[in-house]
């Protein structure tokens, strides 16, 4: 007879989750770290006193919005190798909607994410209940079904039992390296609290493995056949060469076949940047020396990478008529991307597998200096950038497009001289080494692709594939909680910051020292400057006092230190280089978070490198301007592949 323990159906989910294990290359690794919770009525007194009776070895992290917790688990679970997670829980209501952002963000990056958000009562007794959405067409719908479109697994409990299955059918998907991403299991509030005898082999330990399948033979050899023809082959570094932790086994195939590299935001520090065939960033945020290597490549090698537009510039960056594209993905449906010829694997020991075979044939690229005159020439501009000083009125900035009042009014408000390339210069040269910086929305991605450069594997951390504005402060609360040995600093715009920062107060209640770099540049500067490249005026993209119509009369300056210093960080106000990189040498000492308050001159950001963009910019308009952007978006949709 089977042996049972009889416990609530939170309970049971608590135990269960305490015994779940990873385990990939033989290195066995517990896979739940905990749960970041926001108690409202709707968990409170169900999950609430499972977590409160009996945690086992789960931690509780109390978070302060239910986006930026879940952000904090999202950037918790990435820069551990998708090796561990903490779940997220919620209220029913408002409290579960907050969640349903970041679960697409963790969704988009592929990221597991395992959120358990509260739902009415099943027995529908108390109908409506406090926070419930009402559907007139089903009873059966609740806000949680907004989840369904964002998450790969989705399920709501309605009977304690159903609880055994959901849990099981979530490990599958979150351990799945080819299709993990948010998981939702949403719990009726009544039936959390019910009891069930559940069979003791439920919460027996579970290991998890994450293999490493190797492409087949005949794709293999497809891909094969592709490169040995291949004379000017580019290799594209995607986020999944660091899932697979192949950002060596990478660097040893470029090294041996001539094939220079360009990374995308997600495989960014996959490889090392001072690698000789690093060309750093590729796309619409690339550098120049990708692509310019990218336009005259005939075959372009896609490693773990989604081929989102802004790698491919919504695929008009390769311009070679001839070009083919190879892809090595754990992904079926990435690897289709581009009419690739696909070799479906695990990116580790898949390049390994290829290795073998074309060293077998004698292969190597037709590359002479073309590589290496590439790096140089952008070396040169990024010690340009680098260099950018305001040098006064007759400043000119690199984004020529802008309202003539913002800078000379930016300047004398803030008394602000920071230019933002040569702030991210000094930064990168200054922090440790084995230091991590994150950014995410913006026009800060954009300069860090460019610009920054580490050789430690894993020592950039982007969210750029759903470039989720308001992720970067949470997620310096999950990193530094994986990597409490480091260093770790988010660059984040003034825009996103006021987005959300709540998470800084779980930030001083876990005593974690992490640092907040505000670029206070009065505005949504990126949009701004897509805005006006497009012919449209400098409209509500720039922080200015109403007209009583739009948003078109004086800039409204803020105090970024002041928040940091109500919430007790360590604070700073930067407004030159020079008061930047003291404040960077101090903060090494301190033992609590800082956060520096930069005044960075508005349009001081990089601009595109041969890259184009396809926006949904208006055909018709009365203005010329936009008339006139309208031909050149016309050019470059003629110009791109059609898939």
């Amino acid at each position: 007879m089977t042996e049972t323990i009889r416990m609530t159906t939170a309970q049971a989910i608590v135990r269960f989750l305490d015994n779940q294990y990873i385990s990939m290359d033989g290195v066995e690794t517990k896979f739940v770290e905990g749960f970041f919770t926001i108690f409202g009525h709707g968990i409170a007194v169900g999950l609430g006193e499972a977590l409160d009776s009996d945690l086992g070895e789960l931690k509780v992290f109390q978070g302060r919005n239910e986006q930026g917790m879940c952000h904090s688990a999202i950037a918790y679970t990435k820069q551990n190798g998708r090796k561990k997670i903490i779940a997220c829980a919620s209220s029913v209501g408002p409290g579960a909607a907050n969640m349903v952002t970041a679960c697409a963000t963790a969704t988009v990056n592929n990221i597991p994410l395992l959120v358990f958000p509260a739902d009415t009562f099943a027995s529908r007794q108390p109908d409506p209940v406090l926070q419930q959405l009402e559907v007139s067409s089903s009873l059966a719908v609740s806000t949680n079904d907004a989840f369904r479109p964002v998450c790969k697994y989705w399920d709501k409990i309605t009977r304690p039992e159903m609880i055994m299955t959901a849990l099981v059918n979530a490990m599958r998907v979150l351990t799945d390296p080819a299709e993990t991403g948010a998981c939702c299991i949403g719990l009726c509030q009544d039936v959390e609290g019910e009891a069930f005898d559940f069979p003791e082999y439920f919460f027996r330990k579970r290991v998890h493995r994450i293999t490493r399948p190797i492409a087949v033979k005949e794709e293999l050899e497809d891909v094969a056949s592709v490169l040995r023809g291949a004379e000017k082959p580019l290799l594209i570094v995607g986020g999944g060469v660091r899932f697979s932790e192949a950002g060596e086994v990478v660097e040893k195939f470029c090294e041996e076949f001539g094939i220079p590299f360009g990374e995308t935001q997600g495989g960014k520090s996959a490889c090392r940047s001072s690698h000789p065939y690093c060309l750093g960033g590729i796309g619409v945020t690339g550098t120049l020396a990708s692509n310019i290597i990218a336009k005259d490549a005939d075959v372009v090698i896609a490693v773990g990478s989604r081929m989102s537009d802004f790698t491919t510039s919504s695929k008009h960056l390769f311009r070679n008529e001839k070009v083919r594209f190879v892809s090595v993905n754990y992904s079926r449906y990435h690897a289709y991307k581009m009419d690739a010829v696909k070799a479906v694997g695990d990116a580790r020991a898949t390049m390994e597998a290829l290795t073998e075979i074309l060293r077998s044939t004698g292969y190597h690229s037709a590359y002479t200096d073309e590589v290496v005159k590439a790096k140089e020439e952008w070396d040169k501009e990024l010690e340009r950038l680098g260099g950018i000083a305001y040098t006064g009125e007759d400043f000119e900035p690199l984004i020529q497009a802008r309202d003539p009042r913002t800078i000379p009014e930016f300047v004398r408000l803030t008394e602000g001289r920071i230019t933002q390339t040569a702030a991210l210069a000094v930064i990168n040269r200054t922090i440790d080494k084995d230091a991590t910086i994150i950014t995410a929305g913006g026009s800060l991605p954009s300069c860090m692709q460019r610009m920054w450069r580490t050789d430690k594997r894993g020592g950039y951390h982007a969210e750029y594939g759903y470039s989720c504005m308001g992720y970067e402060v949470a997620a310096t609360l999950g990193v530094k909680l994986a990597e409490p040995e480091n260093e770790v600093y988010c660059v984040v715009g003034d825009s996103s910051f006021q987005m959300l920062h709540s998470e800084i107060m779980t930030i001083m209640q876990e005593r974690q020292k992490v640092n907040i770099l505000i670029f206070d540049n009065c505005g949504f500067g990126c949009i701004n400057n897509l805005e006006m490249n497009h012919g449209i005026g400098s409209l509500a993209t720039e922080f200015r006092y109403t007209d009583g119509k739009k948003p078109c009369g004086d800039l409204i300056p803020v105090d970024y230190a002041k928040i940091g210093q109500g919430y007790g960080l360590h604070t700073y106000t930067c407004r030159t280089i020079e008061e930047l990189e003291a404040a960077l040498e101090d903060a090494k000492k301190q033992d609590r978070a800082c956060l520096f308050d930069l005044k960075v001159i508005p349009k001081t950001m990089t601009d595109g490198y041969e890259a184009w963009w396809n926006v949904g910019l208006a055909e018709i308009s009365e203005k010329e301007s936009v008339r006139e952007a309208w031909e050149n978006v016309e050019k470059g949709r003629r110009e791109s592949r059609a898939y």
